[in-house]
């Protein structure tokens, strides 16, 4: 019977492998090609979905009679962040296959009804629903990947799965722009149908992988029920604060501060919970037990954190402050887009060559430092190839780092801790993603009630979130007001920058506290694909005991 590897709740981070565990020397290269092929459809598909919503949200506010536009994003990312812990315990126990296929479908029910939103609360309802199915594409992605490749060649494999996150960047904001501006944003929904479908049929045909051995109810009782209801909860409740606080309420509001306590309440029982009770943790305290990983998680929040500031809010200075259409948009944003897939794939191969990490990591922080520094320049009547350009340096920071968090993460831990620490890591990328929208709408609802012309607010009912409503007028405002509106727009999210320029050094000082630890050159082959297995087992039953490559 295969052994479970969550039961122990500490895990040693000095051994190289569960010795009952066996392993697969990085001589013996999986099936890469059709592997990847399925992986890279479902990234695409949840990538897509991500990048393009962005651009198109200014028509889909305007057109359902919405003000509530940070809700759009926040419950795709709020969804997705609270079942991510889950999903890693659901692949653990019912295998990898059968849980991705579930998120694909729980996706494109999703997006089915994102495409049929009669209402800002239904798209607002339907966003949630997509984000758990979201959520568990991108979780159960990185976990496959880190089941099948050594550490040692994670990075270049990582590099080419992000070659199709990125495409999907550079490709969402043109569809979603381009659908937005013919007043056809619900096909921005409906073609996830597509995508999905086939992503699913890839997953059928070519991604063949073992599931656990057991009936439904032992794999029931492995999952860690009580520790999931209780980060579900508490990244909730927290992640309503967050994005109540400064844009719908005052921070100081009982609406905000009460789920902002339960929500920190939460997690710090959880953290008792699982350290103390929990039979099989969802997230294995010891996880924590070395500054490397922490380190790792610390600058995958942060990364996360500028990123979708970055690529949430670069639209908002085209449309409102050039006056660009959403087309235009999604092509001025290519800068960035087209610079993080090659930087990655780049910044993998070198790590599988070199065999270290943390130099690449730290030049990737300088990158980002710089060009959210250079966003602060952008004005209204800045250059195109500026902006551009401007872009370019932070999508080179961003290829870097998103590539490379893994490995701080991962290279202390044991190949059998794989699906838990990867699980938390798109926890906390995802956890990130939603601060960035967060505080980025905090800082410019709060600078644009500051700096608008009170003729042009008074237009708006008190507690609008004035900024996506604001930006669907612009055009048919008379000079000057119009020129003063874009102004103010210019100046708001220059706070924006700032403050990422803040975050870009705060990651720099965390990920000089890393340590350098060798890259594994083994995979936990219980989790293997299923004819490579076969093989496996042939192998070792001509010796007397499993052997574990150092």
């Amino acid at each position: 019977m295969v052994k479970q590897t969550e039961a122990p709740i500490s895990i040693d981070v000095a051994e190289e492998s569960n010795p009952s565990t066996p392993v697969i020397s990085v001589t013996e290269k999986p099936g890469t090609n059709r592997i990847f092929l399925s992986l890279a459809v479902a990234s695409l598909t949840s990538a897509l979905d991500l990048s393009a919503i962005s651009n198109a949200l200014p028509v889909i506010v305007n057109d359902l009679h919405g003000s509530q536009f940070v809700w759009v994003g926040s419950a795709y990312t709020l969804s997705s962040t609270a079942f991510l812990p889950m999903s890693g315990g659901l692949a653990q126990a019912f295998g990898r296959r059968p849980v991705i296929l579930f998120s694909l479908l729980i996706f494109g029910i999703g997006s089915a009804m994102c495409g049929a939103a009669p209402s800002m609360n239904f798209l607002i309802a339907a966003r949630t629903l997509q984000g758990v199915g979201g959520g568990g594409i991108l979780s159960l992605t990185s976990i496959i990947i880190s089941d099948l490749v050594p550490l040692q060649e994670r990075g270049l494999y990582q590099g080419l799965i992000g070659f199709s996150w990125a495409l999907a960047t550079a490709t969402g904001p043109l569809i979603g722009g381009a659908l937005a501006q013919r007043g056809v944003w619900r096909w921005l929904f409906y073609l996830n149908l597509f995508t999905t479908t086939l992503a699913a049929i890839c997953m059928l045909v070519l991604l063949r992988l073992k599931n656990p051995a057991g009936t439904i109810r032992e794999k029931l009782a492995r999952m860690d029920w009580i520790g999931n209801v209780i980060v579900i909860a508490a990244s909730s409740s927290l992640l309503i604060a967050l994005t109540w606080g400064g844009v719908q309420y005052p921070w100081s509001s009982p609406r905000v501060l009460a789920p902002l306590v339960l929500g920190v309440a939460g997690f710090g029982a959880f953290v008792y919970y699982e350290a103390k009770h929990a039979k099989h943790p969802l997230v294995p305290i010891s996880l924590m037990s070395n500054r490397t990983t922490v380190s790792g998680y610390i600058q995958t929040f942060i990364m996360s954190i500028i990123m979708l500031a970055i690529s949430y809010y670069l639209p908002v200075f085209y449309q409102a402050c050039q006056g660009a259409s959403p087309i235009a948009t999604g092509v001025d944003a290519f800068g960035m887009a087209f610079t993080v897939a090659p930087v990655g794939i780049i910044v993998g191969a070198s790590v599988a060559a070199s065999k270290r990490y943390r130099p690449q990591l730290w030049i990737g922080w300088c990158f980002l430092l710089v060009g959210t520094g250079l966003l602060t320049l952008l004005e209204v009547d800045s250059a195109r190839g500026m902006s551009i350009g401007f872009q370019a340096v932070s999508g080179v920071g961003l290829g870097l780092l998103l590539t490379t968090t893994f490995f701080p993460v991962l290279a202390p831990l044991p190949v059998s801790a794989n699906a838990h620490a990867v699980a938390f890591l798109i926890f906390m990328r995802t956890f990130g993603q939603v601060w960035g929208v967060a505080v980025g709408a905090t800082v410019l609802q709060n600078q644009l009630v500051k700096r608008l012309p009170e003729e042009f607010t008074a237009a708006f009912p008190q507690g609008v979130e004035i900024a996506y409503a604001s930006v669907a007028v612009l055009g048919i405002l008379p000079q000057p007001l119009q020129g003063e509106v874009r102004v103010a727009f210019a100046n708001s999210l220059r706070v924006i920058w700032q403050v990422m320029i803040g975050m870009a050094g705060v990651g720099l000082g965390v990920s000089l506290t890393m340590k350098h630890v060798e890259l594994r050159s083994t995979t936990d082959q219980e989790w293997d694909l299923d004819e490579k297995r076969a093989g496996a087992d042939e192998e070792r039953a001509a010796l007397p005991l499993p052997v574990a490559v150092a």
